[in-house]
């Protein structure tokens, strides 16, 4: 991996990586609060069991934090684009090239036969890149930049309004590329931490949130769901993990359930921007934890 700092240059800009995907409670805002949180001396490994956008994955890759890094995630074709990104962006750029769109209005008819793709026969053997080059095509030209998926797996999020879609951004892409060399990323569920963390690494959990409210529960980033029973069995996780002698930081929202099932660790507040409702005027700023075990 890259050492603290290095960065792509393009036509004389210096791009720093950065996440390439728009993601729901994707944490570039909130980086600057977390900043307090974070270890301040390198650490041996760095796991991330709710990779997501990568944000935090990122920002610490560039501080020079940690030599090696484990990500990931139960979202199949989410785990296929950091795979593309990492060991074949040439060709991936090439692929959503294909994507681009050379006209002032951005076509309807394009987006709905590239989301259908998924539900084609055949689909789970596609070729890495192509499915890695329509998730990224999806993620910049859906509503809202939301990435949701059915009960068997398909994404089923309309088409945003769109003139001239970023697409494709070559520097960022390359960048994150850089910075994703020599990590091991791979489909798995957070239980999994537990057989490779140990004393001296910093494990940071980003799980779906609690829902703040009945009709606020959206997990559907993949086809599984993350229920209560899933929130408890993370914060048996977080406290083996402690056990472990692993540096612990979890995120999430602030309601009573996550104040119980953590009251045994440090537990501090942010206010994060939650900008994904439907409706304007539930959007704005909200309190969420932090939770430490240092």
């Amino acid at each position: 991996m890259h050492t603290a700092g290095e960065s792509m240059v393009d036509g004389g800009r210096t791009i720093l990586a950065a996440p390439f995907l728009k993601w729901a409670g994707g944490k570039g805002q909130l980086l600057a609060q977390y900043e307090p949180f974070f270890p301040r001396e390198p650490v041996c490994g760095y796991f991330e069991p709710f990779v997501g956008s990568g944000a935090v994955f990122f920002h610490l890759q560039g501080r020079g934090l940690f030599e090696r890094a484990y990500l990931s995630e139960v979202n199949a074709e989410l785990i296929t684009c950091y795979l593309a990104v990492r060991d074949a962006v040439d060709d991936l750029i090439a692929a959503l090239q294909g994507h681009e769109c050379d006209h002032a209005e951005h076509g309807a008819a394009h987006y709905y036969a590239v989301r259908a793709w998924d539900r084609a026969p055949g689909w789970a053997s596609t070729p890495l890149v192509r499915r890695a080059a329509r998730m990224i095509y999806l993620n910049k030209t859906c509503y809202n930049g939301l990435w949701r998926v059915n009960s068997r797996g398909h994404c089923n999020v309309p088409m945003g309004r769109y003139r001239r879609p970023d697409i494709l951004n070559e520097g960022r892409l390359r960048a994150a590329a850089r910075a994703l060399q020599g990590a091991e990323i791979t489909v798995a569920g957070f239980e999994r931490v537990l057989e490779r963390a140990g004393r001296g690494d910093f494990v940071y959990c980003d799980p779906p949130y609690v829902p703040l409210s009945a009709t606020a529960n959206f997990t559907s980033y993949s086809a599984a769901s993350f229920g209560e029973d899933e929130q408890r069995r993370l914060a048996e996780v977080f406290a083996a993990l402690d056990r472990q002698g692993c540096r612990v930081m979890l995120s999430n929202s602030d309601t009573p359930l996550v104040r119980a099932l953590y009251r045994a660790f440090r537990i501090e507040t942010v206010s994060a921007r939650r900008n994904i409702n439907s409706a304007r005027h539930k959007r704005g700023a909200v309190s969420e934890v932090v939770v430490l075990n240092y």
